[in-house]
């Protein structure tokens, strides 16, 4: 399975050079993009090609990797999405500080402007896996989710199995979702949204709606559905809309850091969590992806008895993903990074039990391999 896609990224990781294997959701075709120096090249305009890998913090640099080798292979799929039944115990290391991190978030959205805001905490382990065989783990469990192994020598390496696309852009064509509200799947039990998650995912929704409004024609809504990400459910509306004359960094600029991964207003809450986490996020709640990729587009006349009847045309296709249920693979240690968004009437000791179910979508993947 994937011979030609692993072999050679483990030639690229022996002599310290580039690569990303990623999956979409819902696919069994593997992508594989290598770059033969390990320059660390920058995106500026948006109008570069490549896979970008962004940072939280829209003021730091992105990262692109250009493909000088470009390889897809498909795998046989033998599972959907795992259902996680194993009971991992939880370390409490961290607890009374997220707790207390959630009360200050909590102080602010009572005090002052605050609608939402997104907290966070990391989990180190020791880890000396093969990074491939947690890649080849992601596939077969996460069927739904982005999968992705991100290596880049002067950078990091980080895979994770993400639910939630930031944006797809399809010449000017664009869907997004706002993703929010988090409950623990249960075997053959209906799902029970409450309040504070309708409230969160409504937040996200209107922020959606507002950032995009003078930038986009015929904004339209799907219902508000739940949909299962491995051990978790998540409420998801779909937004479909077709841009103006923006440019996609315009568009990305208003969009990230969504509440999401943030909050609302989005400067005030971002400068909150950058004072007060205890740690730097990186590249986690950041995004990642495809930028300006061009895909052939077959099209018919659907005129009967014509010969060649058929022609094909190019389009330029973006789709990025935000970098959720992930991991930092360092110095023989796995960091995997979890959160969620406090409103008012989020409970501390919830939001922290939140974050522990979080943590199993790689902890799975770390116990199994």
């Amino acid at each position: 399975m994937l011979a030609q896609i692993l072999d050679k990224a483990k030639q690229q990781l022996e002599v310290n050079l580039p690569f990303v294997l990623y999956r979409k959701p819902n696919s069994t075709m593997v992508h594989a993009g290598y770059q033969s120096t390990s320059t660390v090249f920058n995106v500026n305009s948006f109008d570069e090609k490549g896979f970008v890998f962004a940072p939280f913090n829209s003021d730091s640099p992105i990262v692109l990797l250009k493909f000088d080798e470009f390889l897809e292979e498909t795998y046989e799929s033998v599972a959907v999405d795992s259902e996680l039944e194993i009971d991992y115990p939880s370390s409490t290391e961290g607890k009374e500080m997220h707790i207390e991190l959630v009360k200050k978030a909590i102080s602010k959205i009572e005090n002052t402007n605050f609608k939402k805001v997104v907290v966070s905490r990391k989990i180190e382990l020791n880890c000396t896996k093969n990074p491939f065989l947690l890649f080849s783990s992601l596939l077969q469990k996460y069927a739904s989710a982005f999968c992705y192994l991100w290596y880049h020598p002067k950078v990091g390496m980080w895979l994770g199995a993400t639910p939630e696309i930031l944006l797809k852009l399809e010449n000017k064509r664009l869907t997004t979702m706002s993703l929010a509200g988090t409950k623990s799947y249960e075997k053959d039990k209906e799902v029970i949204w409450g309040t504070k998650e309708l409230v969160e995912q409504n937040l996200v929704t209107e922020y959606i709606t507002n950032a995009l409004e003078n930038k986009v024609d015929k904004l339209l809504y799907s219902k508000v559905e739940s949909i299962r990400a491995g051990n978790l459910w998540h409420l998801r509306t779909k937004l479909t809309a077709d841009i103006k004359d923006e440019s996609l960094k315009s568009i990305l600029q208003v969009l990230h850091p969504t509440p999401a991964v943030c909050g609302m207003p989005k400067e005030e809450t971002k400068s909150f969590i950058l004072e007060e986490e205890n740690y730097k996020r990186a590249y986690y709640t950041g995004y990642l992806g495809e930028l300006n990729f061009k895909q052939e587009n077959l099209r018919t006349t659907r005129r009967k008895n014509t010969e060649n009847n058929a022609y094909k045309s190019l389009k330029t296709v973006s789709e990025l993903y935000v970098n959720l249920r992930c991991m930092q693979l360092k110095d023989a240690k796995a960091i995997i990074y979890v959160g969620g968004g406090i409103t008012k009437d989020s409970d501390p000791e919830k939001e922290w039990k939140e974050t522990v179910n979080k943590s199993k979508t790689m902890l799975f993947i770390l116990n199994t391999v």
